[in-house]
């Protein structure tokens, strides 16, 4: 997603290293943005992707109402809105008093209706807006419209299909049939429109689609999906969780060998079969490939937390300097990780390191939101390491941050 995007960052005048471009797990399609340099992308949205040339027509679209700033000027919108209604209310309010009940009445209705269209006339300006930003970033960056205008084509049949209203005064969004004739004019013109997709960038893609299918879709539907007629690459990682996810584990090794065979080196191939071998209860047969995989991407933060969660399911003591020593490396990498600070504190926690331990639950709490219970474990913590460590300074915040946590709650 980085490296798809980061030209259309580029060319709306973005800092990349601000920039984000965050994927959620929500079957629906849909992206959008709530504050922030940052875009959120539906999973549902890329597993009805045909390409990633789809995927960047809908960010530089989203990336449109970052740079309009549309998330903060909505509250303009609501204001108008707002403003509209209040009048409606006082005199409907004053034909009530002088006893007019039904005029009354009709005035407040009237004036909601009023309301609520010119803030979706607002909404829909918005879109626009986004519309023609999106247009200008994909020829800016020298990157085809062409998948901007077929997912714009895929709404529209959806909308068809599901009897979506086609007026378009009710509406938040303009049609999207609207949508493509302008955008049409604009796209077909640009001197990128039959620029093809760099191919490497849209096989990585497919994978990506792949996989993505692979993990968050029911298994019938992802088998159905990638058919094992289909022998290509993609077909055989969605296919791979599938069986995974159906405790088929044999078959989705199989389906993993046949991966390996085409590229014996992959870290993500790697990633999964180490994945699948410490799920299915070998924890010690999938250490080798973790390693090699977390070596090969440069410690990798979530391929090292699956590793070290492979080396302490092991249960032999001598994996576990490796385990802190790779599991340390993870957090320092990737701090947000609930799950990477609770390998640790067991880690922790058979080396005999009890405030360490303690340390590293507190970490997993706080970053839960469950400030009493992060609060209790930065205490123990506090309590059992060298006041002079970074370790010791780390448990004090936590113990300070879930004080005034609790604090805040106390008060609501």
């Amino acid at each position: 997603m980085r490296d798809a995007t980061a030209p259309l960052v580029k060319a709306a005048g973005l800092d990349p290293r601000n920039a984000e471009i965050l994927v959620i797990n929500d079957p629906s399609i849909n992206a959008f943005v709530a504050g922030g340099q940052i875009v959120w992308v539906h999973s549902g949205l890329i597993a009805s992707a045909d390409n990633i040339n789809q995927i960047q027509g809908v960010v530089a679209h989203e990336l449109g109402h970052i740079e309009g700033g549309h998330v903060i000027r909505s509250a303009e919108g609501i204001k108008e809105a707002t403003g509209i209604q209040l009048v409606s209310l006082l005199l409907g309010a004053a034909a009530l008093a002088a006893g007019g009940g039904e005029a009354g009445m009709g005035i407040m209705a009237a004036g909601q209706q009023a309301a609520m269209g010119k803030f979706l006339a607002f909404s829909r300006a918005q879109e626009s807006s986004a519309d023609a930003a999106g247009a200008r970033y994909l020829h800016n960056a020298g990157i085809s419209g062409k998948g901007s205008l077929e997912f714009f084509k895929k709404l529209q049949n959806l909308e068809y299909r599901l009897y979506v209203p086609q007026d378009t005064y009710v509406r938040t969004h303009p049609l999207s049939g609207d949508r493509v004739a302008v955008l049409s004019n604009l796209y077909e013109h640009d001197p990128a429109w039959s620029k093809p997709t760099d191919p490497a960038l849209e096989a990585r893609f497919q994978r990506v689609k792949a996989k993505l299918v692979g993990f968050v879709s029911d298994p019938p539907r992802t088998l159905q999906s990638y058919p094992t007629s289909d022998q290509s690459i993609p077909a055989h990682y969605a296919r791979a969780y599938a069986y995974h996810k159906s405790a088929y584990t044999e078959q989705a090794l199989a389906e993993i060998d046949a991966l390996l065979k085409a590229d014996p080196h992959d870290p993500y191939f790697l990633e999964l079969q180490g994945q699948v071998l410490l799920e299915s209860g070998k924890p010690a047969a999938a250490i080798p490939p973790l390693r090699e995989a977390v070596d090969k991407t440069g410690g990798q933060p979530l391929i090292a937390t699956l590793l070290g969660h492979a080396l302490v399911a092991t249960d032999d003591p001598k994996y576990l300097d490796e385990a802190e020593r790779v599991l340390r490396n993870a957090v320092s990498r990737d701090r947000e990780n609930p799950f990477a600070w609770y390998a640790l504190g067991n880690v922790y926690q058979r080396k005999g390191d009890t405030a360490r331990a303690a340390l590293a639950t507190a970490e997993r709490y706080s970053m839960e939101g469950q400030a009493a219970l992060a609060l209790r474990n930065a205490e123990v913590a506090m309590g059992g390491i060298d006041q002079k460590s970074p370790d010791y300074l780390r448990a004090q915040d936590i113990a300070m941050v879930s004080r005034a946590s609790m604090e805040r709650t106390k008060k609501k």
